[in-house]
């Protein structure tokens, strides 16, 4: 009897063991044809990264050693195009007019998106205003440029007109060397104001009103509430927005190329201006794609001290 229990029994595991093979296979089987069909749905999307970010981001940097307008075979030239822009004055010239812009128009934008947030945190019609504050982001910059040109018209503008009521002679906005870069940056923050405010206003939601009531209970005033628990608590979305808008900043060129196309006397014109008409009107693509590396190590130098700050500074809850 017990010769035959164990042979039951071995023939108990040894079935066990087929029936767990059979199930690792097919389970293996599956897989295999998940990844199949995973791999076809992705590969449009994987073929287009592919070729216009990829292939491009690796060609441009081997370019940059080099001298080539498109027509004529490529020349080698090591490191001549990084060491003639800092010998080309207009280069000099657009590398700090996009310093301006973004040292401008990243903390104004944030500053105005954060207290328009906390404004409609507490209101009525919420969903209305987000809405209208967001249709910029998603409008037309051609739009938006048409609009703005007439409200910075030195005639007939709004902005002009406004300031008639107080005996102001509004300036040339967008033909002077001192108003225009202003002006732009206005419009940019204009424009973007309703997507930091959005992702203001996700991070307000997390923050527990049980801080406010506390802070109330304590006879906190609405200034303080905002300096010592809005702000703080905010800080991992205040870092998100600041990183995105830095990034976005550096790369600003539909704005500028619409309503100024980078004059008057290159007043406007930042390094993607720049790096266009070198790239694109004189096709001199090597000096062009040694401005896209300079302009990509401002924005990750940039970025990695952002992060590096953000060790010191944020608050998690």
């Amino acid at each position: 009897m017990s010769m035959e229990r164990s042979l039951t029994e071995a023939g108990g595991r040894e079935a066990s063991f087929r029936a767990g093979d059979a199930r690792a296979k097919s389970l293996r089987r599956l897989f295999r044809k998940d990844g199949a069909w995973a791999a076809l749905l992705l590969l449009p999307n994987l073929l287009g990264f592919l070729a216009f970010t990829l292939i491009p981001v690796f060609a441009s940097f081997f370019l940059s050693f080099a001298s080539w307008d498109m027509l004529t075979p490529i020349e080698w030239t090591g490191i001549t195009n990084y060491i003639e822009l800092w010998k080309d004055e207009t280069f000099i010239k657009v590398f700090w007019n996009t310093i301006y812009f973004a040292g401008a128009s990243v903390p104004l934008g944030i500053a105005c998106s954060l207290f328009l947030a906390v404004a409609l945190d507490r209101i009525e019609l919420k969903k209305f205003y987000r809405a209208a504050y967001f249709l910029p982001v998603v409008s037309s910059m051609v739009a938006i440029a048409v609009v703005w040109q007439f409200i910075y018209n030195p005639e007939y503008g709004l902005f002009n007109y406004v300031l008639s009521w107080f005996g102001i002679r509004g300036p040339q906005w967008l033909t002077s060397t001192v108003w225009a870069m202003p002006a732009v940056i206005l419009t940019s923050v204009w424009k973007n104001l309703g997507f930091n405010m959005l992702i203001f206003l996700a991070g307000l939601q997390g923050i527990s009103d049980d801080y406010y009531e506390a802070a109330s209970l304590d006879g906190a005033r609405w200034y303080q509430k905002f300096l010592y628990i809005t702000v703080p608590l905010l800080s991992p979305t205040t870092f998100f927005v600041t990183v995105m808008s830095f990034i976005a900043s550096f790369q600003v060129f539909d704005t500028i190329f619409l309503m100024t196309q980078g004059g008057p006397a290159r007043s406007t014109s930042v390094i993607v201006h720049y790096l266009y008409e070198h790239g694109f009107k004189y096709f001199n693509m090597g000096y062009a794609s040694a401005m896209a590396y300079v302009l990509f190590f401002m924005m990750f130098l940039i970025t990695v001290i952002q992060f590096w700050r953000q060790r010191k500074w944020g608050v998690y809850y």
